[in-house]
């Protein structure tokens, strides 16, 4: 499994926000891009950015950052927030990302997830943030009233390739995965996803690798990188991300 350090990116400073809350957010750097260097030159295989002002907005407000991101980036970069059109989509691919990632506009707008499977499907993540099991949408301030397993199992069928699970009632505290849902959602769906959500020691990592479901293919932190709970190294070592 790979390990997915994450920069999420609000008002140009690198954050980590509590349960999705925009108004519990802790500044970790003020530079998106010198967050990204340490990570890399700490030893990661990949970045995961969030344009959480483009969540908000419904368009990619930060690129400029993430194209200083990408282009001192060494490795994969994914990119989500706010990519809710074509010409938002092909913004960020022409900023440098590796991959794009769908929120809301894939649960909204069947047109434009059929057209980018059609012309981008190897480098389309489609997103679902769950709430208390209810897909949650337009940067985790409202929820669609969807089960999750339900939109991850729709959004397979329709032919996405590679799906991130976020548990948003635990995202940002630190307080442990869901392991539940990782095993849920690893029953529900047979292509590759990503788990977000919840962790904040060696120990959760260990426990997701012990219970991971063959389709697992990583596993995103922030908060507990940012505050030193364990190294790139480490975390890795955890995962079997070598």
């Amino acid at each position: 499994m790979r390990l997915y350090p994450a920069i999420d990116i609000l008002g140009g400073s690198a954050v980590r926000l509590r349960q999705g809350q925009y108004d519990q957010s802790t500044l970790y750097s003020e530079s998106p891009r010198a967050a990204a260097e340490a990570w890399t030159d700490a030893g990661a295989h990949a970045l995961h950015v969030v344009d959480l002002d483009g969540a908000r907005a419904g368009e990619p407000v930060n690129l400029d950052l993430v194209r200083e991101i990408a282009s001192a980036a060494t490795v994969p970069v994914q990119l989500g927030g706010g990519l809710r059109s074509q010409r938002s989509v092909e913004a960020a691919l022409e900023a440098g990302v590796d991959r794009i990632i769908l929120g809301t506009a894939a649960l909204k707008d069947t047109v434009l997830l059929d057209q980018l499977l059609h012309q981008h499907r190897d480098r389309l993540i489609v997103s679902v943030d769950s709430r208390s099991g209810i897909a949650a949408v337009a940067g985790w301030e409202q929820t669609g009233g969807v089960d999750a397993l339900a939109a991850l199992a729709s959004l397979e069928a329709r032919g996405v390739a590679t799906l991130i699970v976020s548990d948003i009632d635990v995202d940002g505290t630190m307080g442990g995965p869901n392991i539940d849902l990782i095993e849920a959602s690893g029953t529900t769906l047979t292509v590759p996803f990503i788990y977000s959500g919840g962790v904040g020691s060696l120990a959760d990592l260990h426990a997701i690798a012990a219970a991971a479901p063959s389709n697992l293919d990583g596993v995103i932190v922030g908060k507990a990188l940012y505050d030193g709970a364990f190294s790139i190294a480490d975390a890795q070592a955890a995962l079997g991300d070598e």
